[in-house]
């Protein structure tokens, strides 16, 4: 399926209406001939407002850890599919939780199109639970952690946004041994 017609498909989709009534598109980045790919959470509120993915403060944590420019973020080279392509609110300590039937339904369609893709990167706990199933560890610390078992195919991120510098904090093995392993393999593929 084109990726017009899966946009057109989204826009359509009753479950979608009170975004489509706004004009509010699905946002997503695809490059059929992207060589990475990032599955994140869904799109914030200025994302929303903007439709570049990772147009944010979480955007410049990414861009530094993956070791690129901005500019190479929203390039041929990568595909961004977040978990829901719809910004789903406020919740009570954060944003809500993506829609799940948007990765169900309509990833699989959009995944059917790349080809080329070297590294699927998954940040945050939802694309890791949706992705890996049951091989995902007791909570998202452990999965970063074990990232390793899950090359060639898969690297498993803790979200970028900096309400997770405390995390970071906490845990120094991520910039002491996960962070240059990726920027060590993004490097390798671009």
């Amino acid at each position: 399926m084109e990726e017009k017609e899966i946009i057109e498909k989204l826009k359509v989709d009753p479950r979608n209406k009170a975004y489509t009534d706004r004009g509010i598109g699905p946002i997503f980045q695809f490059n059929r001939n992207s060589k990475i790919l990032i599955i994140g959470q869904a799109p914030g509120k200025r994302v929303e407002e903007t439709g570049i993915l990772f147009n944010d403060k979480s955007g410049e944590n990414l861009v530094k850890w993956l070791g690129i420019s901005e500019d190479a973020l929203h390039s041929e080279y990568f595909s961004i599919i977040p978990m829901d392509f719809y910004y789903p609110g406020k919740g009570k300590s954060g944003d809500k939780a993506p829609r799940s039937f948007i990765a169900k339904e309509y990833h699989p369609l959009l995944l059917d199109e790349l080809k080329n893709v070297r590294l699927r990167i998954l940040i945050g706990a939802y694309a890791q639970k949706f992705y890996f199933k049951d091989k995902f560890k007791k909570n998202l610390t452990e999965t970063v952690k074990s990232y390793e078992d899950f090359l060639p195919e898969y690297f498993p991120l803790v979200h970028p946004s900096p309400l997770n510098n405390r995390w970071m904090a906490k845990n120094k093995f991520f910039e002491k041994e996960v962070l240059p392993k990726l920027k060590e393999i993004v490097g390798e593929i671009l």
